[in-house]
């Protein structure tokens, strides 16, 4: 795995804390925190989405981010466990890891990864 894809499972990890930050943030600091989030995240898809094809960098970004926020909205904020919502997580997963690996690890010829 290059550097560009490890950039796409950062910016995924960091937009589940972003996108709890969006619900439980309450002040000054944890707003800042938050945009901190959201922009480093974004920055990092952006830049390996110039290298590998946008669409399924954005696709595992989302994806993995859909993911882990909603294991962790079951883990720590006290969601509701429902057996359909863990299938469907696992069918998203299956087509986040699908996409990664029929996509070739050098997209473009003569751009260092």
């Amino acid at each position: 795995m290059n550097r560009n894809w490890i950039k796409v499972f950062i910016a995924a990890f960091l937009e589940i804390f972003w996108v709890i930050g969006l619900t439980h943030a309450y002040d000054f600091w944890t707003w800042t925190g938050t945009i901190i989030l959201i922009v480093v995240s974004n920055y990092l898809m952006i830049t390996a989405a110039q290298v590998l094809p946008a669409g399924t960098v954005y696709a595992i970004f989302v994806g993995l981010g859909t993911a882990g926020t909603v294991i962790a909205e079951l883990l720590f904020f006290g969601e509701s466990f429902k057996w359909g919502k863990i299938i469907l997580l696992i069918t998203l997963l299956f087509g986040v890891i699908g996409l990664k690996l029929v996509t070739p690890e050098k997209a473009k010829e003569g751009v260092e990864s």
